[in-house]
């Protein structure tokens, strides 16, 4: 088939088939297919996660409060096969009815507060402990616009380059070129602020950084799509310094292998 050669119908119609590596967990509807309790361990934070970029977010900030001391962010960490469709199971969808890993509950609290979307378990967890965020308002407002600079900017990389690269049935032209040209110019933005700041936010580590690395550290240190050469990531020299300075820290080390398959 070419790329010009599909007309989209009037009316859209699943095809459970269509859909390469995925297929067999992606669906046009939401809810539950299947009873499946989850889990729960001895600490208070219960998380529900793998270590996909968007996962480790959440173990890394974990690692980082314990290593920081911080005794009470003790979790048990519960591993969600994604691709066995356990991020349908229901006492998935009651954490995120959006059945999307990393999701948290906090049974610390009364009544247990259930915390997803990455973004915002890292806000609460570092709100929650007083940790890895600014506490001036102009601090927080600039770590804030990283921080969710990371959730409107990654489904490009993802779901974008890193499907029609790495995982679509077929590669086509197209849309390679188009999510690689976007990526390249995400790169290049963290290339130019990085020139001049030690971490996103300055000198101090945050939740910014810990938001931003899994995706786009990863990319440059060639852990994503086997894309590195492609994308020539070693000319994003800021971003590639940045990337390692994280990557030898002792608790990311950590965050990245909990939960992984």
């Amino acid at each position: 088939m070419s790329e010009s050669s599909y007309t989209p119908p009037k009316v859209w119609h699943w095809d459970a088939e269509n859909g390469g590596k995925f297929a067999s967990i992606n669906r046009p509807i939401a809810g539950a297919t299947h009873e499946q309790p989850l889990p729960v361990g001895k600490h208070p934070l219960q998380l529900y996660s793998m270590a996909t970029p968007n996962g480790q977010k959440v173990t890394i900030l974990l690692e980082e409060l314990l290593e920081a001391g911080i005794s009470a962010a003790e979790y048990d960490g519960w591993l969600i096969t994604i691709l066995n469709g356990e991020q349908f199971g229901s006492g998935f969808v009651e954490v995120n009815p959006n059945s999307k890993i990393p999701a948290l509950m906090d049974h610390s609290v009364n009544p247990p507060q259930r915390v997803f979307e990455s973004g915002a378990i890292l806000m609460y967890l570092a709100e929650k402990f007083h940790a890895f965020i600014p506490a001036s308002a102009s601090g927080r407002t600039e770590c804030f616009n990283w921080l969710f600079w990371q959730m409107g900017s990654a489904p490009m990389l993802g779901g974008g380059f890193g499907h029609f690269y790495a995982y679509a049935p077929e590669k086509y032209e197209y849309p390679i070129n188009r999510f690689t040209m976007e990526v390249k110019r995400q790169l290049d933005v963290l290339d130019r602020h990085l020139a001049n700041h030690t971490f996103m936010c300055g000198d101090d580590y945050s939740i910014a950084d810990i938001a931003i690395w899994p995706w786009y550290g990863g990319l440059v240190l060639g852990r994503l799509y086997d894309a590195a050469e492609f994308i020539q990531a070693d000319s994003y020299t800021h971003v590639k310094r940045w990337a390692k300075q994280i990557d030898a820290r002792p608790a990311v080390q950590r965050g990245r292998r909990v939960n992984r398959t």
